[in-house]
């Protein structure tokens, strides 16, 4: 599998967490927003938000959620996953609160934004969709854990036909 992703966050938590995992250089994601062109995208309205998401995705081989505290409440996130279910693209998910903030903090874990996307039979994503945990107890072991593992990872997310 190419090693280009799509990755599905909570902008406001997580940028800071997210802007380390794309610094390591272990797959190609698309370019992280700054919060003054997030902003300029979101003033146009649920559309243009779609349209920059599907863009972004287009071309993706993968879609990387990777999860905060709060992920699996933003709407966003919600939109991805469906659109990357539909599109038949890999998905999987990786918690990062284990990661330092810009403060240095690390946060809680979240809900599994799988278990929130119901299918039409009953079923829920995350019966199909894995939720890696890094290893380490420290940032700078859950760091080194994606870093060691990314690659691996998104070569197991989950592809259905």
């Amino acid at each position: 599998m190419a090693k280009s992703v799509f990755y599905s966050f909570h902008y406001d938590n997580d940028a800071w967490r997210v802007q380390q995992i794309i610094n390591m250089g272990v797959v190609e994601g698309q370019p992280l927003l700054n919060s003054q062109e997030w902003e300029e995208v979101k003033k146009k309205g649920k559309a243009a938000i779609e349209k920059w998401i599907d863009d972004q995705m287009a071309y993706k081989k993968a879609v990387v959620v990777l999860i905060g505290s709060e992920t699996a409440d933003r709407p966003w996130v919600d939109y991805e996953i469906r659109k990357a279910w539909n599109a038949k693209k890999p998905l999987i998910g990786i918690r990062i609160n284990g990661l330092a903030d810009s403060s240095g903090n690390t946060a809680t874990a979240g809900v599994n934004p799988f278990e929130k996307v119901s299918l039409k039979d009953g079923t829920k994503i995350s019966d199909y969709v894995k939720v890696i945990t890094p290893g380490g107890s420290t940032s700078k072991e859950v760091h080194a854990s994606i870093k060691a593992n990314l690659s691996s990872w998104v070569d197991q997310a989950y592809a259905r036909s």
